[in-house]
């Protein structure tokens, strides 16, 4: 069985800190591009959206001197009498 050394736990110590701090520079040093790069195509996909409704809303409204009837079908419901019991509650004090 191998005993770890103390020059290896500090060079895995050492490591772990260069990739944490290497990280964060990196970050530092990207993170504007990639939200730039973000912002960009969320404003693509809201202006896309934005310039098709327009349209939709044309194709729905009837054009003018056209009568529309807007009917919801009957739809029979049957009740069942049978809905529970009633329990009246008292407080007691």
């Amino acid at each position: 069985m191998q005993m770890a050394s103390f020059t290896g736990f500090l060079r895995t110590i050492l490591i772990i800190l260069l990739v944490y701090y290497g990280v964060k520079i990196l970050m530092r040093i990207f993170a504007p591009f990639l939200a730039r790069y973000m912002s960009k195509k969320m404003q693509e996909k809201f202006g896309g959206q934005f310039q098709q409704q327009p349209q939709q809303q044309d194709r729905n409204r009837p054009k003018d001197g056209e009568t529309v009837i807007d009917k919801m079908p009957h739809q029979h419901q049957t009740s069942d009498k049978k809905v529970g019991e009633y329990i009246d509650y008292e407080e007691i004090d």
